[in-house]
């Protein structure tokens, strides 16, 4: 079965991704595929016939877990009102078009849309994740890579590299990115607020 590749044999390393892509997939078959195949975190994107279906790492899942945990924490702590949706299905049948993020927030509202949607990248994907997330229209797209943090906006013609967050101008992704990389997460979690309560004079 083709299904099988996505589960190597060998025990896999903590950064690797197992992925297919399939050609020529009527949306009638994504939508079934993704509402009755179930995996530990199975991540499937799709874009116009084309279904990348990739199993994410534990460094993966691991970063971008302790990413939405110290966001989470920035706006707890600023008072600022963000609904998460974590790594909910986003699709779109007129588009063609529709994947799960890492994690993805709306500020200040529940929206049928994300406004930022969070990517972690350890290995190379098979499709262009950002013509999917413009064909859904979200926003802004955060990219977290082991060397650094990215900032995408939306416009006319595509996402563009900002050097801040237009929807969270508050906030720092490379300090976020700095404190996701430690290893004790509950003392990187400690430290970032104890940042935050310091004050941008105090912070390293």
């Amino acid at each position: 079965m083709a299904v099988a590749a996505l589960f190597p044999s060998h025990a896999p390393s903590e950064n690797e991704e197992p992925r297919v892509l399939l050609q020529d997939v009527p949306w009638s078959t994504y939508v079934v595929l993704r509402d009755t195949v179930d995996g530990p975190g199975l991540r499937m994107t799709y874009l116009e016939g084309w279904l990348e279906i990739m199993s994410p790492s534990r460094t993966h899942e691991v970063t971008k877990t302790q990413v939405a945990r110290l966001l989470e924490l920035f706006c707890l702590e600023r008072d600022i009102p963000l609904f998460g949706y974590g790594s909910t299905t986003f699709r779109k049948e007129e588009k063609q078009r529709g994947l799960e993020p890492d994690e993805c927030y709306c500020r200040g509202a529940d929206r049928e849309i994300p406004d930022v949607a969070i990517e972690v990248v350890v290995t190379a994907g098979l499709l262009d994740k950002l013509e999917v997330y413009r064909g859904l229209g979200v926003r802004e797209v955060w990219l977290f890579e082991s060397a650094r943090a990215r900032v995408l906006t939306l416009d006319a013609a595509g996402y563009q590299p900002a050097p801040k967050s237009s929807v969270l101008p508050e906030v720092d992704l490379e300090r976020l990115r700095h404190f996701a990389a430690e290893t004790d997460q509950h003392a990187a979690l400690i430290a970032f607020r104890d940042e935050l309560r310091r004050g941008p004079a105090a912070s390293p």
